[in-house]
């Protein structure tokens, strides 16, 4: 649809006299401009296939909160959210709103939707864009209002991406580059330069409800969600990137509530998001059915290698990049709540799950966590790369990410590790660590990896509440309780301490882990004896 500029008051944000302003356009249209505009060409199945440019993932250096009275004293500062000041957001916002004024006679593309399924905490997004592209990504991966929704629509937070503009004073301003991603969270305004990639404004507006939630006492979540097909049981997964999170949480007897963002308000949970993005990087259909079979008409992929004349895919290679990736709406999943035509909300969650690959095969497979040692955990949010995995890397590295989602954190760890006690408390939910890693040797040993049947093994038995009826014993180190035996799985695999053929090498082991423990929490410690208690002895 086809607007003028002024009349859904974007004249308000200095943007004047915009008359070639196309709101919410159709998938179909989008994909046509993304064509005859030169940014992209048709793929696999009809799917839209773009480059990101220079920047094929997110420039967290680049990232900046304006430092304000209304929120100041609130946010987290450090090298997650750093400061700059109102002054040089004025002169930057001027630079992007002159890039929209002087360029009225090409294409503006907005779109007006949702981040918040659940109506009642629901954020009001307003999106600009000068690339067809940016606007089929954000129309993916929000929340996609219908005709009824947009007769009055009020923003409740913007953001105008100008990515072809640069910061060319970055040096005189005190910033890393060119590139500038900057939340003014009094205005309810992002500005995005210098970079094309569309993940910036997926993981803006996921910075934002960081922010607004957890002062509704709604606790924002970087997780994976799912529920049994009547409704019952639903479970929420945590875990970075290699653990198997998105595996994990795929189960045919289990319609998926969401793969990424969710919320826990007082209600129950519920999905931030209207799509999934998901890395493409090696995609085989076998092992991936959902996501290769959600990639046709109206999914969009970013950076994957494809043949020039038939268009077919490469998923193997990463020159380009290791993030290839795709965003699809969330009903191009069959098996979803959003598949099935309802809203992607449930109640509250029976069981959470944190996902971990401990390479240093000293965690258990599972072990059942107290509520203080979920909060020391939530706040570690651990997991371990192994060699291979990233240039440089040639042993098991420790890698922690505070509530498993430290890039998008606005305000301390230690809020939303309050808020999952409290729900934890309040709600009765059981908490699982499980490690999809090494048991009884280190990665760097040649043992295998522990196995997925074997883990979903697990999986069902935490669902099923199996593991409930086991005797339990603590584990030496870490001190949460460890099942004796648990169903087909052997016991030894079960306790680290027996798996390992050499006790003298699992005693290193685990306390070069402890420590590395104990040096990472030191970061968000603010003096609770209680959670310092709950970690490893």
């Amino acid at each position: 649809m086809k607007v003028l500029g002024n009349d859904i008051g974007l004249n308000q944000l200095g943007i004047n006299n915009l008359k070639n302003v196309h709101q919410n356009m159709s998938v179909e249209r989008l994909v046509s401009d993304i064509v005859s505009n030169g940014e992209g060409v048709i793929g696999l199945n009809g799917a839209a296939m773009v480059d990101t440019g220079i920047y094929t993932g997110r420039s967290p250096k680049d990232k900046y909160i304006v430092d304000e009275s209304s929120s100041s004293d609130k946010i987290w500062w450090g090298g997650v959210n750093k400061k700059i000041s109102n002054s040089i957001f004025n002169k930057l916002y001027e630079k992007v709103i002159n890039y929209y004024n002087d360029s009225d006679e090409s294409k503006t593309y907005l779109f007006d939707g949702f981040a918040g399924a659940d109506p009642k905490y629901a954020l009001n997004v307003r999106i600009l864009a000068k690339k067809a592209w940016q606007s089929h990504f954000v129309h993916n991966m929000f929340i996609r209002p219908t005709k009824e929704d947009l007769v009055g629509f009020k923003p409740n937070f913007t953001i105008i991406n100008a990515s072809s503009i640069k910061n060319e004073d970055y040096k005189e301003f005190g910033m890393n580059s060119e590139t500038f991603i900057i939340f003014h969270l009094e205005k309810k305004i992002a500005i995005i330069g210098g970079t094309e990639y569309g993940g910036e404004m997926k993981k803006g507006i996921f910075s934002v409800l960081h922010y607004i939630l957890p002062q509704k006492d709604v606790l924002s979540m970087h997780c994976s969600a799912n529920v049994y097909l009547n409704g019952s049981n639903p479970a929420i997964f945590f875990g970075l990137s290699g653990t198997g999170k998105t595996t994990l949480s795929t189960d045919p007897m289990r319609p998926l509530i969401g793969d990424d963002e969710h919320g826990w308000s007082d209600d129950g949970i519920f999905n931030f998001e209207g799509g999934c993005y998901a890395k493409v990087i090696n995609l085989n259909p076998k092992e991936e059915p959902d996501i290769y079979n959600a990639i046709r008409k109206g999914a969009l992929l970013e950076n994957v290698v494809y043949d020039d004349k038939s268009k077919v895919i490469d998923f193997k290679d990463g020159s380009k990049t290791e993030n290839t990736r795709v965003s699809y709406p969330l009903d191009h999943i069959d098996n979803s709540i959003a598949g099935k035509g309802e809203l992607s909300i449930s109640g509250h969650p029976e069981k959470i799950i944190f996902l971990t690959c401990d390479a240093y095969g000293v965690l258990p497979p599972i072990a059942k966590l107290t509520p203080e040692q979920a909060m020391y955990h939530f706040i570690s949010g651990y997991t371990a790369k192994v060699a291979g995995t990233e240039r440089g890397i040639t042993e098991p590295t420790a890698t922690f990410s505070p509530c498993f989602g430290g890039p998008f954190l606005t305000l301390h760890p230690l809020r939303y590790a309050e808020l999952l006690k409290e729900k934890m408390k309040k709600h009765k939910v059981s908490i699982y660590l499980v490690n999809t890693g090494w048991v009884g040797a280190n990665a760097s040993s040649g043992a295998k990896r522990f196995s997925l049947p074997k883990t979903r093994e697990i999986i069902n038995s935490i669902l099923g509440g199996e593991v409930e009826k086991c005797k339990f014993e603590k584990d030496q180190y870490f001190g949460f309780d460890i099942p004796k035996s648990l169903g087909q799985i052997d016991s030894n695999l079960l306790n680290p301490m027996k798996a390992w053929e050499d006790p003298d090498q699992y005693h290193n082991a685990a306390k070069e882990l402890v420590q590395k423990f104990k040096d990472n929490y030191k970061n968000y410690d603010l003096g609770d004896k209680k959670i310092l208690n709950a970690g490893p002895i």
